[in-house]
């Protein structure tokens, strides 16, 4: 299983699928990532976290510990 965690500066993924329980998942898919949905990953900060990510044409930063749920492709 690929996570977004996984995924180097400068690529772009396909969510696969959101990991995770209640309040977690709901936020994430608040955020704009849900199924389906392009990733580029822009930045990552010098000692990993957060990273930063361009999504639905808006830029976005995601820890590492939620970036791990989202399964891509």
């Amino acid at each position: 299983m690929k996570t977004l965690k996984d995924i180097k500066v400068g690529n772009t993924v396909k969510v696969k699928k959101i990991h995770g329980e209640g309040p977690v998942k709901r936020r994430i898919m608040d955020m704009g990532i849900t199924k389906g949905v392009e990733i580029y990953v822009r930045k990552v900060a010098p000692l990993g976290d957060p990273m930063e990510l361009n999504i639905r044409n808006y830029e976005l930063s995601v820890r590492k510990n939620d970036a791990e749920m989202i399964e891509v492709e």
